[in-house]
């Protein structure tokens, strides 16, 4: 029998490449996700495409992390091996704007989770972090023993907290195994351009927003800040391919077989970009001018920031394999494919 493994958020940007990634692997997924963020239809229309592209059938229930008596039936019907946990809200701006909101979302409903998975004898558990929770950068590349908590916005406190959370319980229960996965940049898309990142509304991360001026969706690029120490002047981040970070959760799944206790890794691929070295990476990915306007400095922004990756190649066997140029050609063929996202149902 396949592993049975749950994926919360499963219907998101990074969640349904990731169910790639474990139909393509042998692993058995079941996806919960309440359409925060994805396309809604009677399942999110990645997976719908998903299981198109993969002739396979995808489990799928429409809950919500904050449903906790509804997780419990999902746990009571289905024995699940691990866990997956991308779900949470995730804009950096609208955490500053909203910080209850993210607080109740994203640490009441992991709590559930793992109240509910604790109750049901499920003990590992691979969870979404962020690069955030490294706050500005102390030195450069930032390893795992960067230290962490000086989060500047709300979004990467909640990271944050559900990492302490989970270490806490681990620490407690030796029995339970988890793997910290701290992202940097996800960008790019599955490269049957079927399914990418459809931000709802105006995207918060700059390639999507890149990609819809270059589609001819948004007028031009906001660079927000041109006075930091950089490059260009331009903020600086580790860009990694998508397909490279959902194949980095597989590995940590593999990683929680060792009885491995709790770990940390950053995914990333160790080299940063600046905001106008990837407008015009994706100006010649595209063949399209790009046009953009420096803007004031968004308030939790920092300079540069940029993983050292080795820690996961040396223990989990992973690093990425996508350089930049593959990154924003994949993006490209994604939203040349879907103008307007998911929300027309069919891939032109």
């Amino acid at each position: 029998m396949a592993q049975k493994v749950l994926v919360t958020g499963g219907g998101g940007y990074i969640g349904s490449h990731c169910v790639v990634e474990l139909i393509e692997a042998g692993f058995h997924p079941v996806v919960i996700d309440n359409f925060s963020n994805a396309v809604r239809g009677d399942v999110p229309e990645s997976l719908r495409r998903i299981e198109a592209f993969l002739d396979t059938n995808i489990e799928f229930h429409e809950l919500d992390i904050l449903d906790k008596p509804g997780l419990e039936r999902l746990f009571k019907k289905h024995k699940f091996d691990a866990v997956m946990h991308f779900a949470g809200l995730k804009a950096v701006g609208q955490s500053v704007e909203q910080p209850l909101r993210y607080y109740h979302v994203n640490l009441t409903g992991s709590i559930n989770l793992l109240e509910v998975m604790q109750a049901h004898g499920v003990h590992n558990v691979v969870f979404s972090s962020s690069a955030t929770v490294y706050g500005d950068p102390q030195k450069l590349p930032i390893d795992e023993s960067h230290p962490v908590g000086g989060c500047t916005n709300p979004y990467g406190k909640t990271k944050y907290f559900i990492e302490e959370m989970i270490t806490d319980h681990c620490k407690a229960e030796k029995d339970w195994n988890a793997v910290l996965l701290r992202y940097f940049n996800p960008i790019g898309a599955h490269i049957s351009g079927q399914i990418g990142e459809d931000p709802q509304g105006i995207p918060n991360n700059l390639l999507p927003y890149v990609a819809q001026v270059a589609i001819g969706r948004r007028k031009q690029v906001n660079v927000f800040g041109n006075d930091y120490n950089t490059i260009d002047g331009t903020g600086v981040r580790d860009y990694i391919h998508v397909v490279d970070l959902a194949k980095g959760h597989i590995a940590a799944l593999r990683k929680l077989k060792e009885s491995c206790g709790c770990k940390v890794y950053n995914l990333g691929t160790g080299t940063g970009y600046s905001v106008l070295q990837m407008v015009k990476a994706m100006e010649k990915a595209s063949g399209k001018q790009i046009s953009y306007q420096i803007a004031p400095r968004r308030s939790g922004d920092i300079a540069s920031c940029y993983a050292d990756p080795l820690l996961a190649e040396k223990e989990l066997g992973w690093k990425a394999h996508f350089g930049l140029e593959k990154m924003c050609e994949d993006l490209w063929r994604w939203q040349s494919q879907n103008p307007s996202g998911f929300s027309e149902g069919t891939a032109e």
